[in-house]
């Protein structure tokens, strides 16, 4: 269910679309589901919402066309429900119930032969949650709602165990029953918890699943909430990681985002953002300090107090310290990239380095090629991208401007200084250096002029 309007959040933004570690909230229930064996998946939504952008391809959507409640959202559906054996509902702005959660209310639902399962919670502090009413027997009789004033009585207030909003029904009791309920309530809304009185009052069976995660009651409704449920995730993240073979140094100063996998024996540092979907390979070192955005980093690589976005490092590469690899950016087996050093949709090939102090952008560089401190690739004219190639062996010289496009041929050097311009034979050496001139006493002229009001021309 996926149709509320979300006020609360005060956003331009749809509610279930805010992302909680980096995967939208509406995503996570999605993908608890197909990983617990959920074949069909459809959302409820808002009349005019598109989520086609976030959701996968074989999820299906289906308009709630009124905002009438959690009843109205699967009454919206009736006619999946009603070709269902069995229908697992689950809300969109619930974020963290988790695969083996559902796993096991799932099972629980089979093992009973119950036309309902209601999955619950013993609260100390129950708040606006529905209260669970049960019968002498122990069976749920009913859910009250104490959203408003006159939902439920006193004593009902005084329940702890709570509804968490998630079920498991049989498809065709489920749809005849959506059929009888009413909304004669405070809201003016159709309750899904009605649908129990409704099935116990054909003889149906109805069941509690009593789930010990408090993920199933942390639902988002404002931005506090949506703090307290990322807070929650990132935990669940780290320590998913830690127990999967990563040392984390400092879990607290540490995030990593729910599609971001990485390798046994790599080494978070502190202050490291992970984003998107990352890929980082065995033994690699990332961090202090570093945010990597939907890169791709193998084996043993390191990456030091730098930021990368859709770029890839493949194996024993060095990042850093203080660089910026930004996309397109491609370091291949051994290559550096070093300290202040950007990166722009340009590849180093194998062992290539450029230590420190370079601006490389629309360039290739071949294998095991060092470019010297200060080296800029000028690729822009002011209307067009231009590529710089350097090739295998290449050593630029310190303060090398090259003006592409131009190509340096293998085992090429540049001298210290040089503009160039024009194509780099292989192995030969290009330098383009003016006389050195020295203006006699210029700091006393300078200062003349200065005290008779003049400008330095």
């Amino acid at each position: 269910m996926a149709a509320g309007q979300g006020t609360r959040m005060k956003s331009s933004l749809p509610k279930v679309m805010h992302p909680v570690c980096g995967r939208p909230m509406l995503v996570w229930p999605v993908v608890a589901a197909r990983a617990a064996g959920i074949s069909r998946i459809a959302v409820v939504v808002s009349p005019g919402a598109d989520y086609s952008e976030v959701l996968p391809d074989d999820v299906e959507t289906v308009v709630q066309e009124q905002s009438d409640g959690t009843g109205g959202a699967v009454r919206a559906a009736l006619d999946l429900v009603r070709e269902s054996d069995r229908v697992l509902v689950l809300s969109g702005d619930v974020p963290l119930v988790s695969t083996e959660v559902i796993s096991s209310l799932l099972e629980d639902h089979r093992s009973t032969g119950a036309a309902a399962t209601v999955m619950t919670a013993v609260l100390e502090d129950p708040g606006a949650y529905g209260r669970v009413v049960r019968n002498e027997a122990g069976e749920i009789e009913r859910v009250v709602e104490v959203k408003s004033a006159g939902d439920a009585t006193a004593e009902e207030l005084e329940i702890r165990e709570i509804n968490s909003g998630i079920y498991c029904f049989r498809g065709r009791e489920l749809a005849e029953a959506l059929l009888e309920i009413g909304n004669d309530n405070a809201q003016g809304e159709y309750y899904l918890p009605d649908v129990l009185p409704a099935l116990r009052r054909i003889g149906l069976k109805v069941t509690a699943h009593i789930a010990d995660d408090p993920a199933v009651n942390l639902g988002v409704n404002n931005r506090v909430d949506l703090a307290t449920v990322e807070a929650e995730a990132r935990v669940r993240i780290l320590r998913d990681h830690m127990l999967n073979g990563v040392t984390i140094v400092d879990p607290q100063s540490t995030w990593i985002d729910a599609d971001v996998t990485i390798g046994q024996d790599t080494r978070i540092e502190p202050g490291t953002s992970l984003r998107g979907a990352t890929e980082i390979g065995a033994d690699a070192l990332i961090g202090p300090h570093s945010t990597i955005t939907d890169c791709g980093i193998g084996d043993r690589s390191q990456v030091v107090q730098s930021v990368m976005t859709l770029c890839e490092l493949l194996e024993d590469c060095l990042v850093g310290p203080f660089s910026y690899l930004r996309p397109g950016a491609r370091l291949e087996d051994g290559a550096k990239a070093g300290a202040f050093v950007e990166l722009k949709n340009s590849t180093l090939g194998p062992g290539a380095k450029v230590p420190h102090l370079s601006y490389i952008g629309d360039s290739d560089i071949g294998e095991g090629a060092n470019l010297g401190a200060g080296t800029i690739t000028a690729n822009y004219d002011g209307t067009r991208k231009h590529r710089t190639v350097i090739g295998a062996g290449a050593r630029i010289g310190v303060d090398t401007m090259l003006v592409a496009p131009v190509n340096v041929g293998e085992g090429a050097y540049t001298g210290a200084g040089a503009v160039i311009r024009e194509d780099v034979p292989a192995r030969a050496l290009a330098v383009s250096r003016g006389d050195q001139r020295n203006i006699d006493e210029y700091a006393e002229q300078r200062q003349t002029r200065e005290a008779e009001g003049g400008q330095e021309s």
